[in-house]
């Protein structure tokens, strides 16, 4: 029986809402009666439903006596529950997150991903539930091209807030890692657009001994993909250090001479922009006779010409070679320029007289002219060319 003076806690739950032993949610009180109602006017009950609605409702009426503390503690544990429960499901959605993360990394899927901020290593990304990271050096060119006077702190922090398109290239959730890269993204979508044989715009990007990286302007406007300027491919001549002929930030022209679409690397030459003086003919360097103002030597027999350290088993070589007929040093010269301290091998474009095509043989300042009597074409000599420098250390 219920005291006047003992507060009564009385609740109404639908049949369907009735928790069961196994429920996570404690029942408040031990003191539980069900009752069946059959509801059919609002004002005999909080739970109120339609007029044509047949079925009885059955409802549980729970009535506990306490000073309030007992109620306080199951409060208590139903937030605790409550809590628990939620966080199972934040759980569960973030392993989900994980394995969609893995799946864009298998696919390469292109992610659009929300900046949320940034550190001094770069940019932090939102991946549904999960924060990935973006390194700096992976972002696209185009972000530092467009201000280029700003430091890439100053950038990260105008980025925050905005879209970008990124690909996942790592994903692991026991180490917690989630690493993405605009520049991949950038290169699905803009690499199509690159052709070897292409000259671009460009702007230098940093430069290092072994040659300097290549920021290419499209269309749009923008510095969307980086190729490299080897450093023997910045000038004919000989380049001892690429920082003499290049300096970041300088616009200049590139052309595009290999495309490695597995490993996302595009080569550049700056001086490929210009034919080199040597690949047609020597007369340059090796006047005919009567001409002045070079030092040359002319021979009729390649027996008065001492080949460039090398050549000689390079030419004993391509002798074997089916199609090879005949291989003679016809005559030398000196350049007024060092080109390469390395020996080197050009087939001349000029056409073929007599069955005759011409290899120009250089190394440091001294050049040699080769004439190969052969029924080969130029491709039938590049190949053998190529068996030969195979077989010569």
């Amino acid at each position: 029986m219920l005291s006047a003076t003992s507060p009564a806690v009385v609740s109404f739950l639908s049949q369907n809402e009735v928790f069961s032993s196994s429920s996570p949610f404690p029942i408040l009180t031990t003191n539980s009666v069900k009752y069946p109602f059959s509801i059919s006017s609002k004002t005999h009950s909080p739970l109120s439903l339609s007029s044509s609605s047949q079925r009885p409702l059955f409802c549980t009426v729970k009535v506990s006596v306490s000073d309030g503390t007992e109620t306080i503690k199951d409060e208590e544990k139903e937030d605790s529950a409550l809590n628990s429960i939620e966080e199972d499901i934040r759980k569960a959605r973030r392993s989900d997150d994980w394995k969609a993360a893995r799946a864009y990394k298998e696919k390469g899927s292109v992610y659009e991903g929300r900046i949320e901020g940034f550190n001094g290593g770069g940019l932090l990304v939102r991946f549904y539930t999960v924060l990935g990271f973006l390194p700096y050096p992976l972002l696209s060119p185009s972000h530092a091209c467009k201000e280029p006077g700003k430091s890439m702190q100053e950038i990260a922090k105008d980025l925050v807030g905005s879209l970008i398109s990124v690909k996942v290239i790592q994903a692991s959730e026991e180490d917690r890692k989630l690493i993405f890269s605009e520049k991949e993204a950038v290169w699905s979508k803009y690499s199509g657009k690159i052709k070897v044989g292409q000259i671009f715009d460009a702007k230098v990007g940093s430069v290092e001994d072994y040659g300097a990286f290549v920021h290419l302007l499209f269309p749009d406007g923008y510095y969307h993909i980086t190729g490299l300027v080897h450093v023997t491919e910045v000038s004919w001549d000989l380049v001892q250090d690429v920082r003499d002929i290049l300096n970041e930030g300088e616009k200049i022209r590139a052309k595009v001479i290999q495309i490695d679409r597995e490993r996302l690397r595009v080569t550049l030459s700056i001086k490929q922009l210009e034919d080199d003086p040597l690949l047609e003919t020597l007369d340059k360097v090796i006047p005919q006779e009567g001409q002045l103002g070079f030092d040359s030597s002319m021979a009729s027999d390649n027996v008065n010409i001492e080949p460039l350290p090398g050549l000689a088993n390079i030419c004993e070589e391509l002798l074997k070679e089916d199609g090879i007929n005949d291989v003679k040093i016809s005559r030398q010269g000196f350049e007024k320029r060092v080109v390469s301290p390395d020996l080197q091998l050009w087939l001349s474009n000029a056409p073929a007289v007599d069955n005759q095509f011409t290899l120009l043989a250089r190394a440091g300042r001294q050049v040699q002219e080769v004439h190969l009597t052969t029924t080969l074409d130029q491709e039938g000599i590049k190949k053998a060319l190529n068996r030969v420098l195979e077989r010569v250390p």
